[in-house]
């Protein structure tokens, strides 16, 4: 499924230059700051997997599996590999150090028989030991010469290889056979603790032996490849990648005998379900839920409770049958052809339905998660108060419970950025930054300067008595007397139109008594328009009258609102964002809206701000950009949610609707946002593939910032010494601490707010096993199948 908001191929790609300015934090000293939430008190989502013995699986078959779109390259290493590139490899090229179900590294027998550090000092030297069986497709004996070619590619070091990162491959000095061919012995210049991350995917050096090989050469095609399946075809015009059982492989073979990845996009994967055109596919809430529906009704007659039509009340069936069985001829057949179509619909639907019941929803939490991204590079948020207002405004409880409560997954807030829970370096440092509270926030606005007061009057820093005061004053005066003026006429004219209308009326009525007029406001009544002068309501324990002078208004502007309202959700187009304030969604309306005579001014929560915070005149507001396409419906719920606690402490937002494809490119990226909702996927090496994320901009040779993947612009030089510390550290224990340290100070910077770990949810054919929801781990290719089908007259397996 596409992860709207998931940087593209970010897995380990560490590659970004904008022109940027941004500050640098200080940050206090944060030794013991957590919220003492352990990764021992944490555990892992299981895998759903409908996990079988390969003694249970059918050997044959074909399985479609949905991806997003056809690979742009199925070179890894290139800027613009993606989840499609990274899924196929999989099946296709060595993995050294598999991750298992819980996150960790574990190494893979298929391919080697030990590695370990075996030299510290004077420098550190890792040894492979190749399983002797190990062989490419062409025959060739996996080896030291395809480590070499691999390293010289991707080291930096010639830069006619086009690659996306160097991270690791930079600190090796030299590769070298061992005692024999199974042997590879690699020498680190600098210690390296992330030594399990290299080599992972393996390419032939007929790959990487040559920059045009690994170019170009390696976009479209593979010339070896050492997996349980082979590349047999990738056919662009059907938008499909085939792959075979290798007949080479030496581990346990595959069950299937091909697999072939289908480009569909998220929002046809129900309708390729139903045709039968895919049996694996990363699904969104709305097609798992059609499908849990559908297995719920397969024992019912009758067409289903939900669907078109199903909301028709028996008062509007029987108004409709009687106006198709009217003596009105046209209106008859407009009613009947309207019938006819809810009919037809009606059966499509109940067809679909009853093809879906062939599928199953396996679900878990993705390795990934979402966070909110603050830029810190101008503006409000350039200042780290008015970032930790933002921060302990939001109730990430409530967040969390808005995407996984619906979905029956476990709903707890991300306590790191460096690890997800369960993993072994989990711990929740969210305490270095604090928890929501509201006055707290409030405190943290108004030491910045953000005050109620500032909205209103706008100061400069002139002296008293200077002449630019003087020139203000006079140029302030004479905008004012020609405003009175303007408006005085206005009223004349408006106070004539009247009269004019009311003499008219007179002659109209005969005389008679006008009630309406009885109830204008007398010309000294005040008149009170909601939101525009910050008073209180009823909860200072003052009730303030408010007196309409038009009950029509009122309704024009609920109706104006609405509309709006309705515009901003669904955008009239992506070119011409839509934008909706804080503000209009609040209980108490918006600024400009007219209330019935007599109403009290709207009443205030106790934690309420009294009116919009500002600064020199300058209001406080924020421009919260999200992505507009079907699949991100979540994103937008949880930022409506975000502006709505925001609006609490006085900060507006102004809520920008982007297309998906120029989301992440044209504005998380660009910097062209304040706040942003995107995901990060997690890794089992955070002090390589996280430093690049939260690595502190540095100027670049023409001037420009080099930001790396830091799209917050907000870091600090002891965060970066952190990393780099933990990168060099052998001793694991020390290397995780360090990371610790990092990410409370990464909280306490508040540029990136975690939220939740991503919902993983994947539609699967109900015969197929070993296959669905992965979570941490990554699929067994060799191992997925159908179920072999029972035996005749064998007991039923009684398992629950």
């Amino acid at each position: 499924m596409s992860h709207v908001g998931v940087p593209r191929g970010a897995a380990r790609k560490r590659r970004s230059l904008a022109l940027l300015t941004t500050g640098v934090l200080t940050l206090p000293v944060l030794a013991g700051c957590s919220s003492g939430k352990e990764e021992a008190t944490t555990s892992v989502v299981p895998q759903d997997v409908a996990p079988a013995a390969r003694t249970q699986v059918a050997d044959g078959g074909t399985v479609n599996w949905a991806i997003d779109a056809m690979p742009a390259t199925l070179n890894a290493f290139q800027a613009d590999a993606d989840s499609a590139t990274g899924r196929i490899t999989g099946a296709l090229l060595p993995t050294l150090f598999p991750l298992d179900a819980k996150g960790r590294p574990q190494l893979n027998p298929d391919y080697l028989e030990s590695a370990k550090v075996v030299e510290n000092e004077p420098q550190q030297v890792v040894l492979y030991r190749l399983n002797q069986q190990a062989v490419w497709s062409d025959g060739r004996e996996i080896g030291a010469p395809d480590f070499v070619a691999q390293w010289r590619a991707l080291s930096g070091k010639d830069s006619a290889f086009w690659t996306a990162r160097n991270a690791g491959y930079e600190r090796i000095e030299k590769i070298e056979r061992g005692a024999d061919d199974l042997e590879v012995k690699v020498t680190f210049a600098k210690p390296y603790a992330d030594w399990r991350s290299l080599f992972s995917p393996l390419y032939p050096k007929q790959v990487t032996g040559s920059p045009d090989a690994f170019n170009d050469g390696a976009r479209s095609t593979i010339k070896a490849t050492a997996g349980p399946f082979r590349l047999r075809d990738v056919d662009k015009e059907s938008g499909s990648v085939t792959l075979a059982r290798n007949p080479r492989w030496w581990g346990s073979p595959a069950k299937l005998d091909s697999l072939v990845f289908k480009a569909v996009k998220p929002q046809d994967r129900a309708e390729a379900l139903t045709e039968g055109k895919i049996d694996v596919a990363d699904i969104d809430p709305a097609a798992a839920h059609r499908i849990t529906q559908a297995a719920r009704d397969a024992g019912n007659s009758g067409p289903p409770a939900h669907g078109p039509g199903s909301g028709t009340t028996p008062a509007a069936a029987l108004r409709s049958w009687a106006l198709a069985h009217g003596s009105d001829e046209d209106a008859a057949a407009e009613a009947q052809a309207a019938r006819d179509e809810q009919a037809r619909a009606a059966e499509a639907y109940a067809t679909e339905q009853n093809d879906l019941r062939g599928y199953v929803v396996r679900k878990s939490l993705e390795p990934a998660y979402t966070q909110l991204a603050l830029n810190g590079e101008t503006g409000p948020l350039a200042d780290d108060r008015v970032r930790r207002a933002v921060a302990r405004a939001l109730d990430r409880q409530q967040l969390v419970d808005t995407v996984l409560k619906p979905l029956g997954l476990p709903a707890t807030p991300l306590g790191s950025h460096l690890a997800l829970a369960g993993q072994p370096g989990y711990k929740d440092s969210s305490g270095a930054l604090g928890g929501q509270d509201t006055k707290e926030a409030q405190a943290l606005l108004a030491d910045a300067g953000w005050t109620q007061e500032g909205a209103l009057k706008k100061t400069d820093g002139a002296k008293a008595g200077s002449e630019g005061d003087k020139q203000t004053d006079k140029k302030a005066e004479s905008d004012k007397k020609a405003e009175e003026k303007k408006a005085a006429e206005g009223k004349k004219a408006a106070d004539e139109k009247a009269a004019e209308e009311k003499k008219n009326e007179s002659k109209k009525d005969d005389g008679k008594k006008d009630d309406a007029a009885a109830r204008e406001p007398a010309k000294d009544d005040g008149l009170y328009i909601v939101g525009d002068d910050n008073k209180p309501g009823e909860a200072e324990g003052a009730v303030t009258r408010v007196i309409a002078p038009a009950p029509a208004a009122a309704v024009q502007s609920v109706a104006l609102l609405r509309q709006a309202g309705h515009l901003g959700e669904t955008g009239t187009s992506e070119d011409a964002p839509a934008r909706i304030t804080a503000q209009d969604r609040q209980p108490g309306g918006a600024a400009g809206a007219y209330a019935p005579v007599g109403t009290a001014a709207p009443a205030q929560a106790p934690d309420a701000p009294r009116g919009p915070l500002g600064k020199n005149g300058k209001p406080l507001s924020l421009r919260f950009v999200l992505p507009s396409g079907p699949g991100s419906e979540s994103l937008r719920s949880v930022g409506d949610k975000i502006a709505a606690m925001l609006d609490t402490i006085g900060i507006r937002t102004e809520i920008t609707k982007v297309s998906d494809e120029s989301y992440f490119r044209d504005h998380v990226a660009s910097g062209d946002y304040d706040l942003a909702l995107y995901s990060w996927p997690a890794t089992a090496y955070p002090a390589t593939d996280d430093r690049p994320i939260f690595a502190k901009p540095v100027p670049a040779t023409d001037g420009s910032l080099l930001v790396e993947q830091n799209y917050t612009r907000v870091g600090s030089d002891h965060i970066d010494q952190l990393f780099d510390q933990a990168a060099g550290e052998l001793d694991e224990s020390a290397a995780t601490k360090l990371m610790k340290q990092a990410d409370a100070r990464i909280w306490a910077a508040a540029g990136s707010i975690p939220l939740y770990q991503r919902p993983q949810l994947v539609a699967t054919d109900k015969k197929l096993v070993n296959v669905g929801a992965f979570g941490f781990g990554v699929p067994h290719y060799q191992d997925i199948g159908f179920k072999e089908p029972q035996a005749a007259g064998a007991p039923a397996n009684k398992k629950k």
